[in-house]
C-alpha cells in the first residue's frame, strides 16, 4: 500500500449515471496523507474511487471473470461454450468444478481485494474527518461512512462467497511483507456482518436514491445485500432480522415492479422504479492494454453468438464471441405466456449465427450485446449496459421464501402469497397465482432471474447441489460434486507470495 493515496478522479466512476456527473467533476483533487485530517473533498474523492471498482469486474485485471457469469458457469443453466473447451480454460474448468489452483479466476481475486482497500480509505477518511460540525454535516458524514462500510462489505462477500477462508484487512497495510492473516469462513462473515449493520444503521442512507445521486447506495441496497449474505451463510438468528428488512422496503412504496420485463434490460430502462443498486457503464475508456482503467463492460460481447446475422423481437441484437449457451431445460421451464423467456434468452436459428462449443441455439439476453450500445474504442470491451445489482422482484421473492420456505412470520400483513402474486403478475401481465410453496417459490427464483449470477448460490445454500450433476457427455459437460466445491482453491499465485511468512496461506480442502 503506498503510504499516499492518490485522490485523482477519472470524469466517471461506477454506480453513476449521466445526470450525476455533478457528484463526480465536483469531486476534489486532494491527496490525504494516510492516518491525517479528511476534509469532505477526500472523503468524496476516496468514495468516488471505491465505486470505481464496480466496473472492472466484466474484464477484471485483464481477465475475463465478469461476477454474474463466474457465478453462473457453477449452475445448471448455461454452458461455458466460447471456441472450444481450451478457450478461457480456466473457465471451463470452473463449469465443471474441476478448478485448480493453477487455472483460477484470479482477476476477481484482484479487483475485489483493490475494492476492499478503497472502502479501507473512505472509512479512514471518515474516521478522520475534520469540518464536519453542523447536523446536516453529520448526516453527510454518516451517509459516506454507511457507502464505505457497504462498498466493503459488498467486495468481501464476493471473495467469501467464491473462495471462503480468504485474508482480511481494514487497515492500509504499510510495513514488510504487507500481507495479513487468512481468516475462516465463518470469522469473514461475521466482519461482513459488522460493516452491514454499520450501512444499515438507521438514518444512515435513504431507502432510495434519485436524481443526481441515482446509482449511489441506498438504504434498500444495504438491506438487500444482507439480506444475501444471511441467507447464504443460513444464519436462522438472522432471518427474523432479513424478513422485516424485505417488509421495510416493500412498505416503503418506494419501489415498484417494470411493466414490461424486456424495457428492464435496455438502455431506457437503466435505474428504473424496480432498480435498486446498479454498476453503471459508459461505453468507452477500457482498452486491451489495461485491465484497469475506462468504463464499459466487456459481458455483452462475450455472451453473445459469434457471427450474429440478425435482430429479434426483443431488440436489435449484434454478434459476440459466444461464452455462456443457455441449456435447453432452462427454456423449457418457463410456462407459455411468461414473458421472462424471451426477456431473459435469445433463441437463435440455425443459420443466423455461428455455432461454438456447447452451442444450444440459446444465449443470455438480458446483458446482450446491441447496437449502438459501444459506439467507440475497443468496442467489445466498451459496451454500456449497466449491471443490475440489486431488483426490487429480489425483495419480494426473498420476503416470500423467508415466510414460506423458512417458516418467519408476515410483517404488517404482507404475505408471501401477494409478494409472488406481483412477480407472476409482471411476467404474464395477467393474474396468474399460483401456491406460494416451497418448490414454486424456488422455481420462480429461477425463472426470474436467469442470467443475473444468482442461481448457484441459491442452489448451493439450499443444500440442492444434487441438481448440479446432471452429466451431458454430448455437450462435453459431464460434473460431479463434492461439498468442499462450495468455495474455489485459494489461487496458488497468492499462496507462493506468502509461501515462508506467518502470514502463510493455506489452501481449501479439496484441493
Amino acid at each position: 500500500m503506498k503510504k499516499y493515496i492518490n485522490l485523482l478522479i477519472i470524469i466517471m466512476l461506477a454506480g453513476f449515471v449521466s445526470c450525476t456527473d455533478d457528484f463526480l467533476t465536483n469531486a476534489t483533487t486532494e491527496r490525504q496523507a494516510a492516518g491525517e485530517a479528511a476534509t469532505e473533498g477526500a472523503i468524496l474523492s476516496n468514495l468516488a474511487a471505491a465505486y470505481q471498482i464496480l466496473l472492472f469486474d466484466s474484464y477484471a485485471d485483464n481477465n475475463y471473470n465478469s461476477l454474474v457469469l463466474m457465478s453462473d458457469l457453477r449452475s445448471d443453466d448455461i454452458f461455458k461454450g466460447g471456441g472450444d473447451a481450451g478457450d478461457q480454460h480456466q473457465l471451463y474448468l470452473l463449469s465443471l468444478f474441476t478448478t485448480t489452483p493453477e487455472e483460477n479466476i484470479n482477476g476477481l481475486w484482484n479487483i475485489n481485494y483493490s475494492g476492499i482497500a478503497r472502502s479501507n480509505n473512505v472509512i479512514a477518511a471518515c474516521e478522520n474527518a475534520v469540518g464536519f460540525e453542523t447536523d446536516a454535516d453529520i448526516k453527510k458524514l454518516n451517509q459516506y461512512k454507511a457507502e464505505g462500510h457497504f462498498l466493503r462489505a459488498y467486495y468481501t462477500h464476493w471473495l467469501w462467497k467464491f473462495w471462503g477462508n480468504v485474508p482480511y484487512f481494514e487497515a492500509p497495510l504499510t510495513e514488510p511483507p504487507y500481507m495479513t492473516r487468512q481468516y475462516q469462513a465463518d470469522e469473514i462473515y461475521a466482519e461482513i456482518m459488522e460493516d452491514l449493520d454499520v450501512a444499515t444503521t438507521d438514518g444512515y442512507l435513504p431507502m432510495k436514491t434519485s436524481g443526481n445521486n441515482a446509482g449511489r447506495i441506498s438504504r434498500a441496497a444495504a438491506l438487500m445485500l444482507k439480506a444475501r449474505v444471511v441467507m447464504y451463510q443460513k444464519d436462522q438468528s438472522r432471518y427474523g432480522e432479513v424478513t422485516t428488512e424485505m417488509a421495510e422496503i416493500i412498505s416503503s412504496n418506494e419501489y415498484s415492479l417494470m411493466p414490461d420485463f424486456s424495457e428492464i434490460w435496455v438502455d431506457a430502462g437503466e435505474f428504473n422504479q424496480e432498480s435498486i443498486f446498479e454498476a453503471n457503464h459508459l461505453p468507452e475508456g477500457k482498452t486491451w492494454a489495461s485491465g484497469w482503467q475506462g468504463y464499459g463492460t466487456n459481458l455483452p460481447a462475450f455472451i453473445s453468438p459469434n457471427e450474429l446475422k440478425g435482430g429479434s423481437e426483443t431488440g436489435d441484437y449484434k454478434g459476440g464471441w459466444g461464452f455462456g449457451p443457455v441449456r435447453q431445460p432452462v427454456w423449457d421451464l418457463y410456462e407459455e405466456g411468461d414473458s421472462r423467456r424471451e426477456g431473459s434468452i435469445n433463441s437463435w436459428e440455425a443459420g443466423q449465427y455461428t455455432g461454438r462449443f456447447q452451442d444450444t441455439g440459446l444465449f443470455m439476453a438480458k446483458y446482450a450485446a446491441r447496437v449502438g450500445y459501444n459506439p467507440q474504442g475497443d468496442v467489445d470491451l466498451n459496451y454500456c449496459n449497466n449491471l443490475r445489482i440489486f431488483r426490487y422482484a429480489e425483495t419480494l421473492l426473498t420476503y416470500a421464501e423467508m415466510i414460506a420456505v423458512h417458516g418467519q412470520s408476515a410483517v404488517g400483513g404482507i404475505t408471501a402469497q401477494s409478494a409472488l402474486d406481483q412477480v407472476r403478475q409482471r411476467a404474464f401481465g395477467a393474474e396468474s397465482s399460483i401456491p406460494a410453496t416451497v418448490e414454486n417459490i424456488k422455481l420462480e427464483r429461477r425463472r426470474e432471474f436467469v442470467g443475473e449470477g444468482i442461481r448457484f448460490w441459491d442452489i448451493v445454500r439450499w443444500g440442492d447441489t444434487a441438481l448440479l450433476t446432471e452429466n451431458l457427455p454430448e455437450f462435453n459437460s459431464v460434473r460431479s460434486w463434492n461439498d468442499n466445491w462450495k468455495y474455489l482453491p485459494i489461487p496458488q499465485s497468492e499462496i507462493d507470495k506468502t509461501a515462508g511468512t506467518e502470514f502463510a496461506l493455506e489452501q481449501n480442502d479439496g484441493y
